[in-house]
């Protein structure tokens, strides 16, 4: 029960006035009627004394036992109150608690998924710059070996050049030595002898040099050619793996974008299921207080319709 009532002030006392005393008796010469009606006087006198006392102490007794009556109403409908108030506050206690841990459950979760969704995107970023660096430096290797390559086709077509010039400066060097000859062909055999062996020299020389320069001619063609199919072949093996790179991460995309939309639907589907099922405990328990409530308004009814 709860805390201590005061006493309710004791039923007042009913105190009546004594009765009148009987009258003198008459100064007649006492007769037998007389002598009996005086009899029943006094009889009917302490009867009615009597039957007054008895009414005062009825009335106390009543009294006394609506005041108790009353009192143990008061505590009974009190206790049942606070036994009410109690039994609320409890349940809204653990409906309060049960609703924090859900906050905080939910809480974690969103920020559970928050980190993971993060590192994931870390992990692909470091990936796609990663495959940027590769793909990035194997186009430098490429520009680099292209350039290597123009570098030692222009030196090729350069040497070309200056060969090309040195025959013509010798085809015009022959030139003016025969000429030169004609000229002095009547100084004599010996020097006739002496020319031609000179230029027999010099036409196997440049006879050699000719031979010389077709073989370099057609190896640089050769390197061309081989240097065309190098960078061909270069560029392609680029654009694949070019192409393979993307492929990937497209597809490393998808399937992170899918996990991720999987991962929500059965968070959503979690918290879908968790969030019915509180509500159904909910109206459980509301259910159950109502009831509750019901009954014991019944029991209470019964027990003043008894008492």
């Amino acid at each position: 029960m709860g805390g201590s009532r005061p006493s309710p002030p004791p039923p007042p006392t009913i105190v009546y006035s004594p009765a009148p005393p009987p009258p003198a008796p008459p100064t007649a010469v006492p007769t037998q009627s007389v002598t009996t009606q005086t009899a029943l006087n006094e009889v009917s006198g302490k009867q009615t004394r009597l039957n007054m006392e008895l009414g005062a102490q009825l009335d106390r007794t009543n009294a006394d036992f609506f005041a108790g009556q009353d009192i143990r109403r008061s505590q009974a409908a009190s206790s049942e109150q606070r036994l009410t108030q109690k039994q609320a506050g409890d349940i809204e206690t653990g409906l309060t608690r049960v609703r924090g841990q859900e906050e905080r459950a939910g809480i974690a979760a969103t920020g559970a998924e928050y980190r993971a969704g993060l590192s994931t995107a870390g992990q692909e970023e470091r990936r796609t710059i990663g495959t940027t660096g590769t793909e990035t430096r194997a186009t430098e290797r490429v520009r680099g070996t292209e350039q290597r390559l123009g570098i030692a086709a222009t030196g090729t077509e350069q040497r070309r050049g200056i060969a090309a010039s040195g025959v013509e400066q010798r085809a015009g060097i022959a030139a003016t030595g025969t000429e030169q000859r004609r000229g002095i062909a009547a100084s004599g055999v010996e020097q006739r002898a002496g020319i031609r062996e000179t230029g027999s020299e010099t036409r196997l020389t440049e006879a050699e040099r000719g031979r010389q320069q077709r073989l370099g001619i057609a190896a640089t063609g050769t390197e061309q050619r081989a240097g065309i199919r190098e960078t061909g072949g270069q560029q392609r093996l680029t654009q694949g793996q070019l192409l393979s790179g993307q492929e990937r991460q497209i597809g490393l995309r998808g399937q992170e974008e899918r996990r991720t939309v999987v991962a929500s639907g059965v968070e959503q589907r979690a918290g879908i299921r968790e969030t019915g099922s509180e509500q159904r405990f909910t109206a459980l328990q509301q259910e159950m207080f109502r009831r509750y409530k019901e009954n014991r308004d019944f029991e209470q009814a019964q027990s003043q319709y008894r008492s």
